[in-house]
Protein backbone atom coordinates (compact mmCIF):
# COMPACT_ATOMS: atom_id res chain seq x y z
CA UNK A 1 0.00 0.00 0.00
CA UNK A 2 1.11 3.54 -0.68
CA UNK A 3 2.01 5.86 2.15
CA UNK A 4 -0.49 8.26 3.63
CA UNK A 5 -1.62 11.32 1.69
CA UNK A 6 -1.86 14.92 2.87
CA UNK A 7 -5.20 14.33 4.57
CA UNK A 8 -5.68 16.64 7.53
CA UNK A 9 -8.89 15.12 8.90
CA UNK A 10 -7.30 12.77 11.42
CA UNK A 11 -9.66 11.38 14.02
CA UNK A 12 -6.88 9.81 16.10
CA UNK A 13 -3.32 10.88 16.83
CA UNK A 14 -1.26 7.72 17.22
CA UNK A 15 1.66 7.47 19.62
CA UNK A 16 3.99 4.89 18.07
CA UNK A 17 4.69 3.36 21.49
CA UNK A 18 1.06 3.11 22.57
CA UNK A 19 -1.44 0.40 21.60
CA UNK A 20 -4.98 1.87 21.44
CA UNK A 21 -7.78 -0.17 22.98
CA UNK A 22 -10.98 -0.53 20.96
CA UNK A 23 -14.25 -2.13 22.05
CA UNK A 24 -15.75 -4.04 19.11
CA UNK A 25 -19.51 -4.23 19.68
CA UNK A 26 -20.57 -6.85 17.14
CA UNK A 27 -21.97 -10.35 16.88
CA UNK A 28 -19.80 -13.48 16.90
CA UNK A 29 -20.34 -15.64 13.83
CA UNK A 30 -18.98 -19.18 13.86
CA UNK A 31 -18.72 -19.49 10.08
CA UNK A 32 -18.67 -16.91 7.32
CA UNK A 33 -16.00 -14.47 8.53
CA UNK A 34 -17.89 -11.32 9.41
CA UNK A 35 -18.46 -9.09 12.44
CA UNK A 36 -16.08 -10.04 15.29
CA UNK A 37 -14.28 -12.67 13.24
CA UNK A 38 -13.29 -9.82 10.92
CA UNK A 39 -12.92 -6.99 13.45
CA UNK A 40 -10.62 -8.80 15.89
CA UNK A 41 -7.89 -9.92 13.44
CA UNK A 42 -7.99 -6.83 11.23
CA UNK A 43 -7.85 -4.30 14.07
CA UNK A 44 -5.23 -6.39 15.86
CA UNK A 45 -3.08 -6.39 12.72
CA UNK A 46 -3.32 -2.59 12.77
CA UNK A 47 -1.82 -2.57 16.26
CA UNK A 48 -5.01 -2.25 18.30
CA UNK A 49 -6.00 -4.02 21.51
CA UNK A 50 -9.46 -5.33 20.58
CA UNK A 51 -11.97 -5.91 23.39
CA UNK A 52 -15.04 -7.72 22.02
CA UNK A 53 -18.54 -6.98 23.26
CA UNK A 54 -20.58 -9.80 21.65
CA UNK A 55 -24.08 -8.66 20.72
CA UNK A 56 -25.24 -12.08 19.48
CA UNK A 57 -23.92 -15.55 18.74
CA UNK A 58 -24.54 -17.11 15.33
CA UNK A 59 -23.54 -20.49 13.95
CA UNK A 60 -23.20 -18.77 10.57
CA UNK A 61 -24.30 -15.45 9.13
CA UNK A 62 -27.85 -14.82 7.96
CA UNK A 63 -27.14 -15.36 4.26
CA UNK A 64 -27.08 -19.09 4.99
CA UNK A 65 -30.32 -21.04 4.89
CA UNK A 66 -29.71 -22.66 8.28
CA UNK A 67 -28.21 -20.81 11.23
CA UNK A 68 -28.65 -20.52 14.98
CA UNK A 69 -29.04 -17.15 16.71
CA UNK A 70 -28.60 -16.26 20.37
CA UNK A 71 -29.29 -12.72 21.60
CA UNK A 72 -26.80 -11.71 24.34
CA UNK A 73 -28.63 -8.58 25.55
CA UNK A 74 -29.28 -9.92 29.08
CA UNK A 75 -25.60 -10.59 29.80
CA UNK A 76 -24.20 -7.27 28.59
CA UNK A 77 -24.97 -4.98 31.58
CA UNK A 78 -23.03 -7.30 33.91
CA UNK A 79 -20.31 -7.66 31.29
CA UNK A 80 -19.77 -3.89 31.24
CA UNK A 81 -20.15 -3.64 35.05
CA UNK A 82 -17.15 -5.96 35.33
CA UNK A 83 -15.12 -3.73 32.98
CA UNK A 84 -15.94 -0.73 35.16
CA UNK A 85 -14.85 -2.55 38.31
CA UNK A 86 -11.54 -3.46 36.68
CA UNK A 87 -10.93 0.06 35.41
CA UNK A 88 -10.89 -0.86 31.73
CA UNK A 89 -10.36 2.23 29.56
CA UNK A 90 -11.13 2.62 25.87
CA UNK A 91 -9.87 4.73 22.97
CA UNK A 92 -12.65 3.71 20.62
CA UNK A 93 -16.10 2.10 20.52
CA UNK A 94 -16.70 0.42 17.16
CA UNK A 95 -20.25 -0.89 16.83
CA UNK A 96 -21.89 -3.00 14.15
CA UNK A 97 -24.52 -5.76 14.04
CA UNK A 98 -26.85 -5.72 17.05
CA UNK A 99 -28.98 -8.44 18.58
CA UNK A 100 -31.82 -6.25 19.87
CA UNK A 101 -33.07 -2.66 20.02
CA UNK A 102 -32.10 -2.53 23.71
CA UNK A 103 -28.44 -2.88 22.75
CA UNK A 104 -28.49 0.70 21.46
CA UNK A 105 -29.00 1.76 25.09
CA UNK A 106 -25.99 -0.36 26.03
CA UNK A 107 -23.82 1.38 23.43
CA UNK A 108 -25.02 4.75 24.68
CA UNK A 109 -24.09 3.68 28.19
CA UNK A 110 -20.58 2.99 26.89
CA UNK A 111 -20.50 6.48 25.37
CA UNK A 112 -21.29 7.95 28.79
CA UNK A 113 -18.73 5.80 30.60
CA UNK A 114 -16.00 6.40 27.99
CA UNK A 115 -16.60 9.99 26.85
CA UNK A 116 -13.16 10.34 25.24
CA UNK A 117 -13.51 7.21 23.09
CA UNK A 118 -14.09 7.63 19.37
CA UNK A 119 -17.63 6.65 18.36
CA UNK A 120 -17.27 4.55 15.21
CA UNK A 121 -20.66 3.40 13.97
CA UNK A 122 -21.24 0.83 11.24
CA UNK A 123 -25.07 0.80 11.35
CA UNK A 124 -25.43 -2.79 10.16
CA UNK A 125 -29.11 -3.32 9.34
CA UNK A 126 -29.42 -4.65 5.81
CA UNK A 127 -28.25 -4.70 2.21
CA UNK A 128 -29.70 -4.79 -1.28
CA UNK A 129 -32.72 -2.75 -0.19
CA UNK A 130 -33.82 -5.15 2.57
CA UNK A 131 -33.32 -5.51 6.32
CA UNK A 132 -31.41 -8.52 7.62
CA UNK A 133 -33.69 -11.34 8.86
CA UNK A 134 -33.11 -10.76 12.59
CA UNK A 135 -33.77 -7.01 12.36
CA UNK A 136 -37.10 -5.29 12.93
CA UNK A 137 -38.39 -1.78 12.25
CA UNK A 138 -38.05 -1.10 16.00
CA UNK A 139 -34.37 -2.02 15.88
CA UNK A 140 -33.75 0.19 12.87
CA UNK A 141 -35.44 3.14 14.57
CA UNK A 142 -33.26 2.56 17.63
CA UNK A 143 -30.07 2.50 15.55
CA UNK A 144 -30.82 6.03 14.29
CA UNK A 145 -30.06 7.20 17.85
CA UNK A 146 -26.39 6.35 17.24
CA UNK A 147 -26.08 8.85 14.38
CA UNK A 148 -26.03 12.05 16.45
CA UNK A 149 -22.52 12.46 17.82
CA UNK A 150 -20.95 9.67 15.78
CA UNK A 151 -17.33 10.53 15.05
CA UNK A 152 -17.67 8.30 12.01
CA UNK A 153 -20.78 6.78 10.43
CA UNK A 154 -20.23 4.09 7.77
CA UNK A 155 -23.55 3.02 6.16
CA UNK A 156 -24.21 1.24 2.90
CA UNK A 157 -27.02 2.57 0.71
CA UNK A 158 -29.70 0.35 2.27
CA UNK A 159 -28.71 1.58 5.72
CA UNK A 160 -28.70 5.19 4.49
CA UNK A 161 -32.33 4.69 3.49
CA UNK A 162 -33.25 3.10 6.83
CA UNK A 163 -31.54 5.90 8.78
CA UNK A 164 -32.85 8.86 6.80
CA UNK A 165 -36.17 7.73 5.38
CA UNK A 166 -34.98 8.56 1.86
CA UNK A 167 -36.21 5.91 -0.56
CA UNK A 168 -33.75 3.19 -1.53
CA UNK A 169 -33.03 3.71 -5.23
CA UNK A 170 -30.45 1.01 -5.83
CA UNK A 171 -26.69 1.50 -6.02
CA UNK A 172 -26.48 3.66 -9.15
CA UNK A 173 -26.74 7.14 -7.66
CA UNK A 174 -25.60 10.38 -9.24
CA UNK A 175 -23.68 13.11 -7.42
CA UNK A 176 -26.83 15.01 -6.43
CA UNK A 177 -28.39 11.90 -4.88
CA UNK A 178 -25.19 11.11 -2.99
CA UNK A 179 -24.96 14.69 -1.77
CA UNK A 180 -28.55 14.63 -0.52
CA UNK A 181 -27.85 11.52 1.55
CA UNK A 182 -24.55 12.75 2.94
CA UNK A 183 -26.16 16.06 3.87
CA UNK A 184 -29.07 14.40 5.63
CA UNK A 185 -26.75 12.26 7.78
CA UNK A 186 -24.56 15.23 8.67
CA UNK A 187 -27.71 17.19 9.58
CA UNK A 188 -28.70 14.30 11.86
CA UNK A 189 -25.52 14.94 13.86
CA UNK A 190 -22.85 12.64 12.42
CA UNK A 191 -19.46 14.36 12.41
CA UNK A 192 -18.04 12.34 9.54
CA UNK A 193 -19.85 10.08 7.07
CA UNK A 194 -18.70 7.51 4.55
CA UNK A 195 -21.34 6.19 2.18
CA UNK A 196 -20.08 3.02 0.55
CA UNK A 197 -20.98 0.95 -2.46
CA UNK A 198 -22.11 3.33 -5.23
CA UNK A 199 -22.05 1.37 -8.49
CA UNK A 200 -22.58 3.34 -11.72
CA UNK A 201 -22.13 0.31 -13.98
CA UNK A 202 -18.81 1.58 -15.32
CA UNK A 203 -16.54 -1.07 -13.82
CA UNK A 204 -15.88 1.04 -10.71
CA UNK A 205 -17.14 1.17 -7.14
CA UNK A 206 -17.30 4.50 -5.37
CA UNK A 207 -17.26 5.54 -1.73
CA UNK A 208 -17.93 9.11 -0.66
CA UNK A 209 -16.54 10.87 2.42
CA UNK A 210 -17.94 14.07 3.97
CA UNK A 211 -17.04 15.82 7.21
CA UNK A 212 -19.02 18.45 9.09
CA UNK A 213 -15.87 20.34 10.10
CA UNK A 214 -14.12 20.04 6.73
CA UNK A 215 -16.45 21.62 4.23
CA UNK A 216 -19.47 19.34 4.57
CA UNK A 217 -21.11 17.99 1.44
CA UNK A 218 -19.59 20.60 -0.86
CA UNK A 219 -16.07 19.37 0.02
CA UNK A 220 -16.84 15.66 -0.09
CA UNK A 221 -14.19 13.24 -1.31
CA UNK A 222 -14.91 10.60 -3.96
CA UNK A 223 -12.85 7.41 -3.77
CA UNK A 224 -12.93 5.14 -6.82
CA UNK A 225 -11.89 1.49 -6.89
CA UNK A 226 -11.90 -1.08 -9.69
CA UNK A 227 -14.89 -3.40 -9.36
CA UNK A 228 -14.31 -7.14 -9.39
CA UNK A 229 -16.71 -9.35 -11.40
CA UNK A 230 -18.04 -11.19 -8.33
CA UNK A 231 -19.38 -10.40 -4.87
CA UNK A 232 -18.59 -11.87 -1.44
CA UNK A 233 -20.65 -11.62 1.74
CA UNK A 234 -18.86 -9.79 4.56
CA UNK A 235 -17.00 -7.16 2.54
CA UNK A 236 -18.77 -4.39 4.48
CA UNK A 237 -17.40 -5.68 7.80
CA UNK A 238 -13.92 -6.07 6.36
CA UNK A 239 -14.10 -2.54 4.94
CA UNK A 240 -15.29 -0.96 8.20
CA UNK A 241 -12.75 -2.88 10.29
CA UNK A 242 -9.79 -2.01 8.03
CA UNK A 243 -10.99 1.60 7.89
CA UNK A 244 -11.07 1.80 11.68
CA UNK A 245 -7.70 0.08 11.86
CA UNK A 246 -6.17 2.62 9.49
CA UNK A 247 -7.69 5.48 11.48
CA UNK A 248 -6.07 4.16 14.65
CA UNK A 249 -2.68 4.27 12.94
CA UNK A 250 -3.20 8.02 12.59
CA UNK A 251 -4.23 8.11 8.94
CA UNK A 252 -6.57 10.82 7.80
CA UNK A 253 -10.15 9.84 7.08
CA UNK A 254 -10.05 9.89 3.28
CA UNK A 255 -6.71 8.09 3.23
CA UNK A 256 -8.02 5.46 5.65
CA UNK A 257 -11.07 4.91 3.44
CA UNK A 258 -8.85 4.51 0.39
CA UNK A 259 -6.67 1.99 2.25
CA UNK A 260 -9.76 0.05 3.35
CA UNK A 261 -11.16 -0.10 -0.17
CA UNK A 262 -7.94 -1.52 -1.57
CA UNK A 263 -7.57 -3.93 1.37
CA UNK A 264 -10.99 -5.40 0.64
CA UNK A 265 -10.36 -5.59 -3.08
CA UNK A 266 -7.10 -7.48 -2.53
CA UNK A 267 -8.77 -9.81 -0.01
CA UNK A 268 -11.57 -10.55 -2.46
CA UNK A 269 -9.01 -11.58 -5.07
CA UNK A 270 -7.47 -14.02 -2.58
CA UNK A 271 -10.93 -15.24 -1.65
CA UNK A 272 -11.66 -16.20 -5.25
CA UNK A 273 -8.84 -18.78 -5.06
CA UNK A 274 -10.42 -20.66 -2.14
CA UNK A 275 -12.82 -23.62 -2.39
CA UNK A 276 -16.46 -22.67 -1.81
CA UNK A 277 -15.33 -19.04 -1.88
CA UNK A 278 -18.84 -17.63 -2.19
CA UNK A 279 -19.87 -19.19 1.15
CA UNK A 280 -16.75 -18.88 3.28
CA UNK A 281 -16.64 -15.09 3.52
CA UNK A 282 -13.78 -12.71 2.81
CA UNK A 283 -10.39 -14.47 3.00
CA UNK A 284 -8.40 -11.51 4.29
CA UNK A 285 -5.74 -13.54 6.11
CA UNK A 286 -3.11 -13.04 3.41
CA UNK A 287 -3.70 -9.28 3.49
CA UNK A 288 -3.30 -8.64 7.22
CA UNK A 289 0.32 -7.69 6.63
CA UNK A 290 -0.94 -4.61 4.82
CA UNK A 291 -2.52 -3.39 8.04
CA UNK A 292 0.57 -4.20 10.11
CA UNK A 293 2.69 -2.26 7.61
CA UNK A 294 0.71 0.87 8.51
CA UNK A 295 1.87 0.55 12.12
CA UNK A 296 5.44 -0.16 11.11
CA UNK A 297 5.52 3.10 9.14
CA UNK A 298 4.89 5.14 12.33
Amino acid sequence: MAGQTDDQNRLYQRDSKYIPRVAAVHDMCGYGKCSLTAAIPILSAAGCDVCPVPTALFSAHTMFKDYTFHDTTEMLPGYLDAWQKEGVDLDGIYSGFLGSAEQVDIIQRMYREYPKALRLVDPVMGDGGSMYPTYTEEMCRAVTNLVDGADLLMPNLTEVSLLTGIDYEGQDLDDAQVGERLGRLLDMGAKNVIIKGIDRKDGKLRNFVASADHGGVSERTELVHDKLPFMIHGTGDAFASSLCGALFTGRGLADAARIAGEFVRSAMQHTRNQPDYQQRGVSFELDLGQMTALVQEL
